[in-house]
């Protein structure tokens, strides 16, 4: 086997044994760097005509010391996997930018600095390994729904395009060394299943096969995905591409999320992960929510066996994963349950004959 295979049979070996740990919120600390216009331009965009301020995707090019940190942060914090700062690196979300030919070169990066990381704490805690997730984020056009209230058939991108787009990023992710794929903060099933095929394509022409994980979003109290999906029918869409792990993150944080995961945690027959928000924004836009009360209410969740993932969404820093990763310590993973065959379809609900 490779490197890399080793790498994701220990992985699966692992998620077997205890509860996993994500890592957490990439937006707020990079805020807190009080970046300005030149950190994002570096030398390769100085003369870039729009301005990139915000674009923290560009910083695996221009400031990759800053990315190498926040992944040391939060390995340092006890997390077992880190997320490739590229969660809108591909061609449509960098298009608002006119970014767009630097998608390659931000996602290879992206990979290349959390691989050289992991690789160094798992050399120097041989007894807990780091894993590396290729963070593939959601996109700013959405094939599920209409882009004119006038025209239910409207749309502004089609299947082919939005497949293409995620399959160059993957690719680069590929090269640059992650362990995982990690479609996540899905608001749009339809955008997923392009991202899905991508994989899924990749892997018939040769890619080396990496694990799967789908990880969709519930807007608000209506339980569903913004696409209209409740919990099972998302899964339904999705469990064919048989991911390593599924679940929810962002929108929510840990006390509304709760009944969601638990419905997940029903149905699927994989792994289930959560990282949610550090509880809802305040009217400054900031979250409020403690450490050690996102630790309190995910050792919640892992003492019920709702949960094999955890880590943290918005809002959440390194302490707040260490917390977490202290919470759960010691505690059983959960195991999926084995449903009995049945066919099960899903349009914005679910569907199953038996």
């Amino acid at each position: 086997m490779t490197a890399r295979q080793d790498r994701i049979a220990a992985l699966k070996q692992i998620a077997k044994e205890r509860i996993l740990i994500l890592d957490g919120s990439w937006g707020v600390m990079i805020q807190k760097r009080g970046l300005d216009e030149a950190d994002y331009r570096g030398e390769r965009f100085a003369g870039h005509r729009l301005e990139l301020k915000g674009n923290n995707d560009l910083l695996c090019i221009t400031r990759p010391d800053i990315i190498g940190d926040l992944h040391d942060q939060y390995y340092a914090a006890g997390a077992d996997i880190s997320e490739t700062n590229t969660f809108s690196a591909t061609t449509i979300a960098q298009a608002e930018y006119e970014c767009g030919e630097a998608v390659y070169d931000i996602n290879f990066q992206g990979a290349k600095i959390a691989r050289e990381r992991a690789d160094a704490w798992s050399a120097k805690e041989p007894g807990k390994p780091r894993f590396v997730a290729g963070s593939i984020g959601p996109l700013p056009k959405m094939l599920s729904m209409s882009s004119d209230v006038n025209d239910p058939g409207a749309r502004l991108v089609t299947f082919d395009e939005v497949y293409q787009a995620y399959r160059e990023q993957m690719i680069a992710l590929h090269d640059g060394g992650v362990d995982m794929y990690l479609i996540e903060t899905i608001t749009d099933t339809l955008n997923c299943k392009a991202a899905i095929k991508a994989i899924l394509d990749l892997e018939d022409e040769g890619y080396e096969p990496l694990p799967i994980w789908i990880s969709g979003t519930i807007t608000d109290r209506s339980g569903r995905t913004l696409s209209g999906q409740t919990v099972e029918a998302f899964w339904n869409s999705v469990k064919h591409a048989k991911p390593f792990a599924i679940g929810l993150n962002c929108a929510l944080g840990a006390d509304l999320m709760r009944p969601h995961i638990a419905e997940l945690a029903r149905v699927a027959d994989t792994l289930v992960s959560a990282y949610p928000n550090a509880g809802l924004p305040n009217a400054m836009g900031e979250y409020d929510e403690q450490p050690h009360q996102t630790g309190h209410q995910l050792h919640e969740w892992a003492e019920q066996g709702l949960v094999n993932i955890l880590g943290g969404c918005c809002g959440t820093t390194p302490d707040h994963i260490r917390h977490v990763a202290e919470a759960v310590a010691g505690l059983t993973p959960r195991q999926p349950p084995e449903r009995p065959r049945a066919m099960r379809l899903a349009g914005l609900e679910p569907f199953e004959l038996a």
